[in-house]
């Protein structure tokens, strides 16, 4: 498991524009219905529509989106019937553009959009966007070590594939920014200080927005077809991702809405 406390680099980057979630306090049940009264039809929606065009704009740069964001930037001064608009923008995201709404972080209430149609292959993936395909690498690799790869062979392995730490590449530009900040940043990997080290070193494991979004099984799929060989020799990572597929299945629906 990744120790967040000793992820010092990651915090200077990561969080510089989230707000403090700590000094939301959960509202009783007779403050959500009093806030709801103060609200009209017209402005429920309203607030609804903000929220999501605020989720939207933020998953663009898949930027993870707190609580506390959504209260300081949408909600306001109506900060106490936040589910209520959460539960509403989430049925609007699922319906209209396809997206589940996933909680990351249930301490710190941290949200991630999911798209709910059936990510690329693997070898698609690659060849569709350069940074995915790099990310991807990445997640592969720490994966099929696993779960926590040192830095070194992180860049090691980028350097066969001619993406060399100490050159401005013409797709990524400054790799070790991209890698360390951005895909930190955007919760697909954690970038950790290993204790006791001089110099000081660091990991790489699988960030949260990875573990919810990214499907072990086409990992396995994209390096069974790099080297010709069938998924299930890597046998303990294939009973990993198989239980993670199985965890993921469509549920029997228990509800009648459409």
């Amino acid at each position: 498991m990744t120790q967040r406390k000793s992820s010092g680099k990651r915090t200077s980057t990561a969080v510089e524009e989230e707000e403090d979630d700590s000094r939301f306090t959960q509202p009783t049940t007779s403050q959500v219905q009093k806030g709801m009264e103060k609200l009209t039809k017209a402005q429920i929606d309203e607030k609804t529509t903000e929220l999501v065009q605020y989720i939207l704009m933020k998953d663009q740069k898949k930027i993870p989106v707190k609580r506390a964001d959504i209260v300081k930037n949408v909600l306001k001064e109506y900060k106490n019937v936040f589910q209520e608009i959460m539960n509403r923008a989430q049925q609007r995201l699922e319906q209209v553009f396809g997206f589940k709404v996933v909680e990351i972080d249930a301490k710190n209430h941290v949200y991630i959009l999911i798209n709910k149609l059936e990510p690329a292959e693997g070898s698609e993936m690659i060849s569709g966007n350069p940074k995915t395909g790099l990310l991807f690498v990445i997640l592969s690799l720490v994966y099929m070590k696993g779960g926590v790869v040192p830095e070194a062979l992180v860049w090691n392995t980028l350097k066969k594939m001619k993406v060399d730490l100490g050159e401005r590449h013409p797709e990524f530009g400054d790799v070790k920014k991209l890698v360390t900040d951005e895909f930190v940043r955007q919760r697909y990997l954690e970038y950790t200080k290993v204790p006791h080290t001089e110099p000081v070193k660091y990991n790489f494991t699988w960030g949260q927005r990875a573990e919810v979004e990214v499907s072990k099984h086409k990992i396995l799929q994209f390096l069974g077809e790099l080297h010709s060989q069938d998924p299930q020799r890597w046998s303990q990572q294939y009973k990993d991702a198989s239980s993670q597929r199985s965890s993921r299945a469509p549920q029997p629906s228990t509800s009648s809405q459409r």
